[in-house]
Parts: structure tokens; C-alpha cells; sequence
């Protein structure tokens, strides 16, 4: 078979519409699962404060009668601890032809790209919150950096060999690898739990969300044979001290394993995300998504960390 001589083909053609597929199809994730189960509550000041606090461990309590008390117990105060406000944006410009040509997937440039800036510092936030950064008071030349959640945990820790907690100066100290057990998450949720805290949320990176699912507990794995499927993941852990929704985040350290009570954390917005137009000063739309947040650590003790963790 051969193609007759003069047969006018689209190789050589002049005004043949392109074919451009008016949608844009985007497959980066966006979920936030730190942010969307912890608490948001304002800030009102660059340094965010708040107290801490805890009973008297409990004991023996056997009184006389018609006691006249002679000697008081000591009123111990609460503590005070702080955070400092983050500022995290996402900048654009935009030329006033790119906005004016006739585009596919979108109407107006500007208004796409602010999308995803949103979209982007959404994910940056996250990341930053679940991070070890070392926080930084900040100056007129160095950004103000927040302590993340890995720098709050004190209290209730599993870490490797060398780790080390951090501090309100100082990032958490990673320590020798080693792979995630059952026994280390019981232990942990156990700890938690014994300080006063009622850990409802497990959050890993994807790597040990895969090792949790293979956890047996008590529990034999079941196949249903009526549609040939076979639930090989676990999404809720019941321990001895509650039941546990478990998530991956893809914005954690894969490294860390977080055992939470989610009503001891908040995210304190002195600046709620927002869109800002910049001044124009050209033939161009200048825009920006703007926030400035800390993270609120109502009370470590009640969450815990297994630090230190292999990630394949």
C-alpha cells in the first residue's frame, strides 16, 4: 500500500484546528490530615502563649476527724510556654496579554495560578506544622520560625539510639533507624494514655501506614469470597486504652510516627489565609496568598512520638 501521488495531507496542511483538551488535569495531593483534625483558635500577637497544666498525682487520702488543717500544700503554678507566628506565602504575576489571549482549562490566568498558590501553601503549612525545624525568634533580616510538632515532644518518647527531644531553641535530634513494631505504638499509646491523654488519631508517612496494616493484634484477617476482596489495610486501631483512627500524611516525616490527642493541638492564626493584590506597577497582575499561623501545644504529655523509624 502507498499514498497516490498529490494527496493533500495534514503534514503539509494550513489552518487545521489544534484539538487541546479544555480541562487540566492535576494529580498532586492536597489533603492535610494534621490541619483538618486539630483544633484552630486565634493568635493575637507574634509570640502565642498559653498554659499547661496537671493534677497531683493521685494517693492516700485519709483524714482525721475534726481536723483543723495546720499545714498547706504548696500551690504549684501553672507554666507558661509559647509559639511564634510563621509567615508563609505563595507569590504570582501574571502579564496582562497571558490574561487577555484565550486560554484552555481556565478563563483567567491569575485566577488559576492563585488556585494553586492556595493550593501549594496549603501543603507548605502542613508540611512546616508535621516538620523538625528549629525555631527561630527572627529579626529584621531572618524569618520567624515556628516549633513543629516534632520539636514539642518531651514527655512520652520512643526513639532510636543517639535521638533526642528538642527544644524551644533547638529542632528534635534524630537517633539510628529501626522498623516500627506493634509493641513500640502500644507502648507509646499506653504512655500517653497513663499521663491523662485519650489518643484518638495514629499518623505516619506512607511507608509505616503500609507496616501498621500488617499489625495482627488479636485479630485474624478475613477474605470476603462473595466479591473477592481482601482488606489488607488497618484504619482504625483498638488498643487497651481506646480506638485510634490511623492516617498517612505525605507531608510528615515518613521517620516519625505521631500518636495523638487531637483536642491538645490547634493551629493559632494571627493571619487566616488569604489573597492579597500587590500594587501595579507594569503591564502585569501581581498577587500573593498570604498566612501567618503558629502551632498550639496545649499539653504534650498527652500525645507521643516513635521517632527514628525506617522508611522502606
Amino acid at each position: 500500500m502507498a499514498t497516490i501521488a498529490n494527496t493533500f495531507l495534514t503534514f503539509s496542511a494550513i489552518g487545521n484546528r489544534e484539538d487541546l483538551v479544555d480541562e487540566i488535569y492535576m494529580i498532586s495531593p492536597t489533603d492535610t490530615p494534621f490541619q483538618a483534625n486539630i483544633g484552630k483558635v486565634k493568635a493575637r500577637a507574634v509570640l502565642h502563649e498559653w498554659q499547661p497544666d496537671s493534677l497531683a498525682a493521685a494517693a492516700t487520702n485519709a483524714q482525721l476527724e475534726g481536723d483543723d488543717i495546720q499545714n498547706f500544700a504548696a500551690v504549684i503554678p501553672t507554666s507558661r510556654v509559647n509559639n511564634r507566628c510563621q509567615i508563609s506565602y505563595k507569590d504570582v504575576i501574571v502579564s496582562g496579554t497571558q490574561d487577555a489571549v484565550s486560554k484552555a482549562g481556565r478563563k483567567k490566568e491569575m485566577v488559576y495560578q492563585l488556585m494553586k498558590r492556595t493550593k501549594e501553601l496549603r501543603r507548605d503549612i502542613e508540611f512546616t506544622l508535621c516538620g523538625n525545624q528549629a525555631p527561630v525568634t527572627g529579626n529584621s533580616t531572618t524569618p520567624r520560625q515556628l516549633r513543629p510538632l516534632c520539636g514539642w515532644y518531651a514527655t512520652n518518647t520512643a526513639r532510636g539510639a543517639g535521638g533526642a527531644s528538642g527544644s524551644p531553641t533547638a529542632a528534635a535530634t534524630d537517633g539510628t533507624q529501626r522498623a516500627l513494631t506493634e509493641s513500640l505504638v502500644k507502648s507509646m499509646i499506653q504512655a500517653a494514655w497513663t499521663q491523662g491523654g485519650e489518643p484518638d488519631l495514629i499518623m505516619s508517612g506512607p511507608f509505616n501506614k503500609t507496616v501498621i496494616s500488617t499489625f495482627t493484634g488479636n485479630n485474624t484477617r478475613m477474605q470476603d469470597t462473595t466479591d473477592r476482596k481482601l482488606v489488607a489495610a488497618i484504619d482504625i486501631y483498638v488498643s487497651d486504652f481506646g480506638t485510634h483512627k490511623v492516617v498517612a500524611n505525605k507531608f510528615s516525616r515518613d521517620r516519625d510516627l505521631h500518636i495523638l490527642t487531637t483536642d491538645l493541638w490547634a493551629v493559632a492564626n494571627l493571619r487566616p489565609m488569604k489573597t492579597v493584590d500587590l500594587a501595579k506597577t507594569g503591564d502585569a497582575e501581581k498577587g500573593m496568598v498570604i498566612a501567618e499561623y503558629t502551632l498550639e501545644a496545649r499539653n504534650e504529655a498527652g500525645s507521643a512520638i516513635v521517632a527514628d523509624l525506617t522508611t522502606q
